[in-house]
């Protein structure tokens, strides 16, 4: 019979690492309980457990402020070298390294460990709207700018209003004068779209489902690289409705730029066989969220390229930190 000592040794063996499981794993969710970053650390926390990867139960701990700015800048500044604690990103945190908001700290400035999954955009009209695809959308801002009024779950500069200015670009129109009505959140948005105050929503493919088994809307175009999976699979993307839009929302997490490599390896085994199993899978579909693996090296090259990305996109659409 295997004794206790054992069994860690083989489960460190099966990890591909000699290191130890941290002690007190401890996940950051940059914001108040709920929400996205809130969902992506009890998603590892859920995962992780039931997969049995750690020896001591994974602690959730909130600090909220800027969006994520204030997670990132105490990791960085006061708890670099944390070996247990990992922090929750977003799409949004690119977003906002490209335009400042984290303050003096870059995408450089921490390691990035693992991306576990991923929503896209999705622009959405009412079911009876006479925009019955995304070009006959793109062609109505472009013939009649003043016309067509979009909204989605954030103010200018948001990622929502990102979704918008792309679709508005495609038109040939000046993100900065298309009509736009920003809401509090996606529930709101929808209300406006289904009472006619707005004829398109830029909302998230997680959020379609539900409103697509009522009858009630339309779906012109998914904006993820290829088609999605399961319900959403008769709904064409952007692209190959000729229109180069693609916004990728992934979920994930970092670490503090000093933690050690032996700590960061763990970890970085650790979500390799999870993302492997079949039961994060659905634990990742009951969270609205679509595959999206990457880890370590994989995922910095990733992180640098959307951040890239969004600083010229922040600057064609004359975006600054505020």
């Amino acid at each position: 019979m295997l004794t206790k000592s054992l069994i860690a040794l083989a489960a460190t063996l099966v990890l591909g690492s000699a290191q130890a499981a941290p002690e007190k794993p401890d996940c950051i969710a940059p914001a108040k309980p709920g929400g996205g970053f809130d969902l992506t650390c009890k998603l590892a926390q859920s995962g992780l457990q039931d997969a049995k990867l750690l020896d001591a139960p994974m602690r959730v701990t909130y600090m909220p402020g800027g969006i994520g700015a204030v997670a990132y800048n105490t990791v960085i500044a006061n708890r670099p070298d944390e070996g247990g604690t990992i922090v929750a990103y977003s799409g949004g945190s690119f977003l906002n390294l490209a335009i400042g908001k984290f303050g003096k700290y870059t995408e450089n400035d921490v390691k990035w460990l693992a991306a576990v999954g991923a929503d896209y955009g999705a622009i959405i009209v009412r079911a009876d709207s006479p925009y019955k695809n995304l070009k006959d959308l793109i062609e109505a801002t472009r013939t009649s700018p003043a016309k067509v009024v979009f909204g989605a779950g954030g103010s200018v500069g948001s990622q929502d209003w990102m979704k918008s200015a792309l679709i508005a670009r495609e038109a040939g129109v000046d993100p900065k004068s298309m009509r736009y009505v920003a809401f509090e959140g996606g529930g709101e948005a929808i209300t406006a779209l289904m009472g006619g105050h707005v004829h398109a929503y830029s909302g998230d493919a997680s959020e379609v489902q539900g409103h697509l088994n009522g009858g009630r809307i339309r779906v012109l175009a998914i904006l993820s690289p290829e088609r999605l999976p399961g319900d959403l699979a008769g709904i064409p993307t952007a692209i190959e409705q000729g229109y180069n839009v693609d916004w990728t929302i992934t979920r994930g997490f970092y670490m503090g730029p000093k933690v050690s490599d032996a700590d960061y390896k763990w970890w970085i085994a650790a979500f390799e066989k999870l993302q492997a199993s079949p039961e994060f899978d659905k634990l990742r579909a009951e969270r609205g969220l679509f595959p999206y693996n990457l880890t370590g090296e994989r995922l910095t090259e990733s992180v640098k390229q959307k951040v890239a990305n969004y600083k010229q996109l922040a600057t064609e659409f004359g975006l600054t930190a505020k």
